[in-house]
């Protein structure tokens, strides 16, 4: 082990249940556990996976100008949260969007949390919450705002997949007045922030935040504890899931399920450049005409007349096989290179008949489907393309065909009801 690297509380567990470790933004995380990326990647689609996420960076925002300093910094339209006027973030809700610098470009995507009406907090990803913290800093001005970089402070974990309530449901003190009817992209109870709200307990005492959020695209929570609770926290976890065959998840299944669910690697497939032309445009505060903002913000203007801009698209393959991100270049059908290629993972819960992608979790797939998986990612190209086109991608020892797409791994469930969730 590196010893300059930095460990999560879980990270004697991961060693004793012979994870794979390596090094991803600083911390010694999992990449997969004994049983497989495969195995972990189908068990968040079918039943219901954890993962350790306390690699990442929590910022408390909190002052009489918070909301207006986020209103400044973050892409997101907090007065429009759910695309109406006048239709402020309520406490209880989060959003997702990204910090970008004075250019237009991404610093980092975050979820920001709102406790009370002077008071959030944003999550940001490993390594970020400095470099956020600062950011936010400078943006202050003579804003009455406090700004904390709780690093290594908070512990956090995931719980994904489409049996994550009946797992939760057996952990938690009241789960019935918890769960019952949450919304996605809501959360309950203060956690390790006790005065900041109402309390909610797992059945061992622990203070939780339990949040319906998640980066796999599947119906699930993130749970935020006191870092020193974390370990307590997820074998309780674990424990309650045995029935349910929950299974311990790495970065590689976090990995290809994120792709197949259309969500961005921060620092990869958005970054040092301009935040336009790419398929996540509802975490910008368009308005209705998509032809101006709704509010001004830190390098909006420059999205709004940048022509320059190359196009990011996702792209679904025909057969499992994967070429190298990094190294790879993408081709038109003539040949012709027109861009790089982003990320390149395999969802292996889908798979093509005909023009269509099924999944494991489509209710109307064959009868006899057995999945081998797709290659999927997302590709940066020098000029528009529509949905249907093929393309290749070449890393020089492997040149795959695809296709690029509106969406990759359909019927997912994070939208799901509540109560159907419960139900099934």
């Amino acid at each position: 082990m590196n010893p300059l690297m930095n460990q999560t509380p879980l990270h004697h567990w991961h060693k004793q249940n012979n994870a794979h470790l390596s090094e991803f933004s600083g911390y010694e995380m999992p990449l997969w556990y004994p049983a497989g990326t495969r195995t972990e990647h189908l068990s968040v689609i079918t039943h219901v996976g954890i993962f350790d996420t306390s690699h990442m960076a929590s910022i408390w925002i909190n002052g009489p100008d918070a909301f207006h300093l986020l209103q400044y910094a973050f892409s997101r339209d907090l007065n429009r949260w759910n695309g109406k006027p006048d239709s402020q973030l309520p406490e209880g809700r989060c959003a997702y969007g990204v910090f970008l610098n004075p250019s237009g470009e991404v610093m980092d995507d975050a979820v920001v949390y709102r406790f009370r009406n002077d008071c959030f907090m944003a999550v940001v990803n490993a390594s970020m919450g400095k470099t956020i913290t600062r950011h936010l800093t400078d943006c202050r001005d003579n804003m009455n705002v406090e700004i904390k970089d709780l690093t290594d402070r908070i512990g956090k974990m995931d719980i994904q997949g489409p049996l994550s309530a009946k797992v939760l449901a057996k952990a938690l003190t009241d789960p019935e007045k918890i769960l019952k009817k949450m919304a996605y992209f809501s959360f309950k109870g203060s956690g390790p922030f006790s005065s900041h709200g109402e309390t909610v307990k797992l059945i061992n005492g622990i203070p939780v935040m339990v949040s319906r959020t998640g980066y796999t695209g599947e119906f699930g929570f993130e749970l935020f504890v006191r870092s020193e609770d974390l370990l307590q926290t997820w074998e309780l976890i674990f424990e309650s899931g045995r029935s349910f065959d929950i299974q311990a998840c790495g970065l590689a299944a976090r990995d290809s399920l994120r792709t197949g669910a259309v969500l961005p690697l921060s620092h990869q497939d958005i970054g040092a450049w301009p935040y336009v032309r790419h398929p996540w445009t509802f975490s910008l505060p368009f308005n209705s005409e998509k032809n101006g903002f709704t509010k001004h913000f830190i390098g909006g203007n420059v999205l709004l007349v940048e022509k320059e801009a190359e196009y990011t698209y996702p792209f679904a393959g025909f057969d499992p096989r994967k070429i190298i991100a990094g190294k790879a270049s993408v081709s038109d059908s003539a040949g012709k290179t027109i861009g790089s290629v982003l990320t390149c993972t395999t969802d292996m819960a889908i798979d093509r008949q005909g023009d269509r992608i099924y999944s494991m979790a489509t209710p109307d797939r064959p009868v006899d489907f057995l999945p081998k998986g797709l290659s999927c990612g997302f590709v940066k190209v020098e000029v528009p393309l529509e949905a249907g086109t093929v393309v290749y991608l070449e890393d020089g020892r492997r040149r795959i065909k695809v296709r690029i797409e509106n969406d990759i791994r359909p019927d997912r469930t994070a939208r799901c009801a509540m109560e159907k969730m419960l139900l099934a």
